[in-house]
């Protein structure tokens, strides 16, 4: 019997909440008309012009006696800058720079040497005029901090560019 009352009273709250549902749909639309009518009655605004449009200027492309616009006018490097291929290659050329480490310097009478570290831990002395690295680098300056080097690389256009390069001494 409390079951049926419960049922009762929950079909009574659903069907009170259904009426004021339904109630609050009603067509109360007066304040929308009411807008739609004034912004109805406003003068329409004024509508830009388009802007002008440039004419279009042809180009007649004479391949005849210009130079194809796919291929570089002067291909950099050719004949000027290039990696000696004939000059016998020294030990440190066979590691990568970033390998090598600075780990002092050394004057001998007037020369200054640098002393470089491979990743087997050797010491091996260079000097100014010495190569090392993969890029063809080749030591321009020795300082007590420093081991300045000049690396060819490909510059990417089929020719070689100059590059510097320095080691700096390991603490």
């Amino acid at each position: 019997m409390t079951t049926q009352i419960h049922t009762r009273g929950l079909m009574r709250t659903c069907a009170a909440l259904a009426c004021l549902m339904l109630a609050a749909c009603s067509s109360g639309d007066g304040s929308v008309q009411r807008f739609i009518a004034r912004v109805d009655q406003q003068p329409g605004g004024r509508v830009e012009p388009l802007p002008k449009v440039p004419k279009y200027e042809t180009f007649a492309y004479d391949d005849q006696h210009m130079r194809s616009p796919f291929v570089p006018s002067e291909p950099t490097g050719v004949g000027s800058i290039r990696p000696d291929t004939s000059r016998p290659r020294q030990y440190l050329e066979r590691f990568p720079l970033d390998t090598l480490k600075m780990v002092g310097t050394m004057r001998l009478g007037n020369a200054v040497y640098g002393l470089v570290q491979t990743k087997d831990g050797i010491v091996h002395r260079v000097a100014v005029g010495n190569y090392m690295g993969q890029n063809d680098g080749r030591i321009i300056q020795i300082t007590p901090t420093q081991i300045r080097l000049v690396e060819i690389v490909p510059d990417g256009l089929g020719g070689f560019m100059k590059r510097p390069a320095a080691l700096g001494l390991s603490q």
